[in-house]
Formats: C-alpha cells, structure tokens, sequence
C-alpha cells in the first residue's frame, strides 16, 4: 500500500487510535460539520433524547470515524463499530442491535458495502426501533417482531451514491467531510508531534502539511515515516532538512505526488497525448486496480488540477505537463477547450 494512499491499514489502527482527537476542541477543521453537530448534540441533551442517525461520507482519512467517536464521547454514549463488509447475513445485524441499549451509538463503516437484505432489516430498525425476522420459508413462514433500544446509527462511507435512497433518506442529517486546508493540517501534524513526543520545526510541519494531499491520516502517516527519519539519520528532531531529506528517499515530491501518481500523469501525457484514455486502458497501462485509480490518486490528482474526468476518458492538464517538465502539446490543448 503506498504511504501516501488515505485508506486505512492495519499498522495505523494503533497510530490512529494514539492520536485521535477526543472532542470537538481538538478536531482541526471542518469548522461548519463541527458546529451542525454541536447543535445537534445541545438540542438533543435538552430533550433528554438520543441524537438522530447520522450519515458521514467523504474520502478516506478525512476523519469520519473520529467524528463518530467524538460524539460518542460528547453524549456520553457507549458506541459499538463494525462496517458493512463485515454484516454478511440478517442474523449478524440482529445480534448487533439486540446487544445495544439505549443511548448506545452503532458506527457502521464502509456502510455502502452493507447488501440489500441487510437494508431491508435496517429501514424498520432506524425508524421505529423494531427487529422483523421472518421464521420459517414458503406458506408457514412468519413474522417476530422484537422491540430494540432508542439507538443512534452513524453511518460512514466514501461511496454515498452506492448507498439506496430508501437508507439515505432515514437518517436525519447527512455531512460530507471536504478535504482540509494546509494551516488545518499543519495544526494536526503539530499536535500528533506532541503526543507522539517529537520536536518538529514550524517549517517541517508546514512541508509535511504540503505534502499530506489535504488528509489528516495521510499527514499522521508522513509524519510516523519522518520520525523514524529523524531518530536513525538526524538528531531526532524533524527540521525542513530532515524532511526533505526523507520524502527524497520516499520519492514523494514537493506536491505529495509519489511514483504512481507520476506514472498515472506520465501515460496520459506521453503515451496518450495527453488524453482522453479510458479507465480500463490506464488501469492495464499502469498495471493497478480500477477502483485503486478512482478512489486513491485521482482524488487528489483532479483537486490540484493535474486531471480531468471527462466524458470520453481522463486527460492531463496543462499543469501536469509543466510538473511533469513535458510539453503542453497543441492537440491536448484544443482537447480541454
């Protein structure tokens, strides 16, 4: 897995966990996400009731599942995760749910991968706290209907569109996390640096920020690699130098690019002049999954303005040729225009 990709791995699980925010002071940016819900969290307490369900979508890495234990913390609530992947068969959800009670917050991840089974029994369970489960096939089959606790579901997903209308429209306020401005991400590399007991210049924290791809999990990561940097080849403190020096040993440039996304821009520009080419032709060309191209580097690749989606295939801005030091070509051009 690249260092740069925002997709969780194993090995972050114990980093994420270090340094995860927990409560709403601690959590740089998405100030009006932030805000919605602390009004949603005042109201609810007022009424003694638990908050509305909740949909979280957005790229990997941009806080999702830390917000979900913040308001965890902020209700005072026990909150018990799983993800879609992971519910397979009707009875899973079930004995999630009758082991939950009320107040408790259920955080499902990933929640486009749940099957359509699965949000048939969740429609009745969001909405009048009810379980149905059918006993028994054909003419003698019939229906038990269990009463469940008052909880809450925060759902999270980076592919809401993969998600049903019937279960988009029960849950009561949907947010969509936007990837963060550098000073936000900077403020975060500041603070993982503290907890994790590492002295960084203002400047390093800044280049590392430049290099994050505007994500939170990416720039925790940087930052793990630097340290490790910094102890073995510096003093153990991260400098400007000691990070430079490091991101030249991980072939990350001074955008975050790594070799893959270069490689991406790289067949575009030269092997196809610039572009359009199709998804499958740039998948086989690159030699990298389909679904890792759309949801890992073309994110970033489109925000900084190095690709377009277009009808007819991905192209290559003339941005990409100067990064790249090719030339803008004039057939490219008239292309984009």
């Amino acid at each position: 897995m690249p260092i740069i990709c925002p997709k969780s791995v194993p090995e972050d699980e114990i980093l994420d966990r270090t340094l995860r925010p927990r409560n709403f002071d601690d959590y740089q940016g998405q100030s009006k996400t932030k805000e919605s819900l602390k009004i949603l969290i005042q109201a609810a307490k007022k009424r003694g009731e638990p908050i509305e369900h909740l949909l979280l979508s957005g790229a990997s890495g941009l806080g999702k599942t830390t917000l979900a234990h913040i308001i965890a913390n902020e209700t005072k609530s026990s909150i018990k995760a799983t993800s879609g992947a992971a519910i397979e068969r009707v009875g899973d959800l079930g004995s999630i749910l009758t082991n939950l009670s009320d107040g408790d917050i259920l955080f499902v991840d990933e929640a486009h991968r749940l099957n359509k089974m699965i949000e048939e029994v969740l429609y009745p369970a969001m909405e009048d706290f009810r379980l149905d489960i059918v006993i028994g096939k054909g003419p003698s089959a019939r229906t038990l209907q269990l009463d469940l606790p008052k909880f809450t579901l925060i759902a999270a997903t980076t592919r809401p569109a993969l998600l049903s209308s019937p279960l988009r429209s029960r849950f009561g306020l949907s947010f969509r996390l936007d990837f963060y401005e550098t000073e936000d991400i900077k403020k975060i590399v500041e603070r993982s640096s503290k907890i994790l007991n590492i002295e960084i210049d203002h400047d390093a924290a800044s280049d590392i920020a430049c290099c994050s791809r505007f994500t939170p999990r990416v720039a925790n990561r940087l930052l793990k690699r630097v340290r490790d940097f910094a102890q073995v080849r510096g003093s153990g403190k991260i400098t400007r130098g000691i990070v430079k020096e490091a991101f030249k040993m991980l072939e990350i440039d001074v955008l975050g690019l790594e070799p893959i996304d270069r490689q991406i821009l790289s067949i575009i520009a030269e092997k196809f002049d610039g572009g359009p080419v199709g998804l499958q032709a740039l998948a086989a060309a690159t030699c990298e999954d389909e679904d890792t191209i759309t949801d890992v580097y073309e994110p970033y690749l489109m925000r900084i303005g190095f690709l377009l989606r277009t009808p007819r295939g991905r192209m290559a801005t003339k941005e990409a040729f100067a990064h790249l030091s090719l030339k803008f070509p004039e057939p490219a051009q008239k292309k984009l225009l």
